[in-house]
């Protein structure tokens, strides 16, 4: 077995609820429960469950955006929740995240070229020529033009959105990207564009995928392997033909009677 990109071992996150009364302790609720997973370099796992299975609070921790209650997350071989702050926003090059709402994720007072340039930031040796060269890079490597960089969101379709994006997961050249439903809130027609680009991106730039989502037909589609968690926990991995076409979990085969068929 190749050594891992991404090792994530025995993670757990627990979530204090607001306090019910005055003379009570807060309750909590456990949504992470002991998951441990790896992704080789250049493979694509996908994450799927039904709303509150803890796949949305996996990719949070995975971008190291909550810390833990316990368990760690190594990307190439670095404990992010164990890194300074410093250290932590440089190693941030190595990992981006690509949001599910195209037209929440990106702030309409900013043009393009400041969106997709954010990221560079991280990243103190870039020049200004540099860091304009790398913005017409990305926009081109999604299908968009260096001249659409001047624009801002709302002159951009849902689709052209989810490419600037995923332009700027691209602009400080990752090695891995984590996909939170990146393509639930598009038509149908759109989402295969999308995920189109995501292959010839992943071929191209040897990415590895995190992709999280509810949707079993999308990542049939996009990814080699597959964990399927319910109740905060995995109860399913294997490779996606395997998963799919012979589940073991009585969980896993009721999500995939649940799918529609024409």
């Amino acid at each position: 077995m190749s050594p891992a990109l991404l090792v994530v071992d025995h993670l757990s996150q627990r979530y204090r609820l607001p306090r019910t009364s005055l003379w009570q302790p807060a309750e909590t609720v456990l949504a992470l429960d002991d998951v441990s997973l790896r992704i080789e370099a250049g493979r694509s796992l996908g994450v799927v469950g039904e709303s509150g299975s803890g796949k949305s609070t996996l990719a949070r921790l995975v971008m190291a955006l909550e810390r833990p209650t316990a368990g760690t997350v190594r990307l190439l071989g670095r404990d992010l929740h164990r890194l300074a702050p410093a250290e932590l926003r440089r190693a941030r090059r190595d990992f981006q995240m690509v949001f599910q709402d195209p037209y929440g994720s990106l702030d309409p007072r900013q043009t393009v070229e400041r969106i997709v340039a954010e990221p560079l930031s991280v990243l103190d040796e870039v020049t200004p020529t540099e860091r304009r060269r790398r913005v017409a890079e990305a926009l081109e490597a999604v299908g968009l033009r260096p001249a659409d960089r001047a624009k801002y969101p709302h002159e951009f379709s849902g689709g052209q959105r989810q490419r600037i994006a995923i332009a700027r997961a691209l602009v400080t050249r990752p090695q891995l990207i984590v996909a939170d439903e990146p393509v639930s809130a598009l038509d149908v027609s759109v989402q295969a564009q999308v995920l189109n680009l995501m292959r010839d991106l992943q071929r191209d730039f040897g990415l590895t995928y995190l992709f999280i989502s509810h949707d079993l037909a999308v990542v049939d589609y996009l990814c080699d392997e597959v964990v399927v968690m319910q109740h905060g926990r995995i109860v399913e991995r294997g490779e996606v033909a395997t998963v799919f076409r012979a589940p073991q979990s009585d969980y896993t085969r009721a999500l995939l009677a649940a799918v529609p068929t024409l």
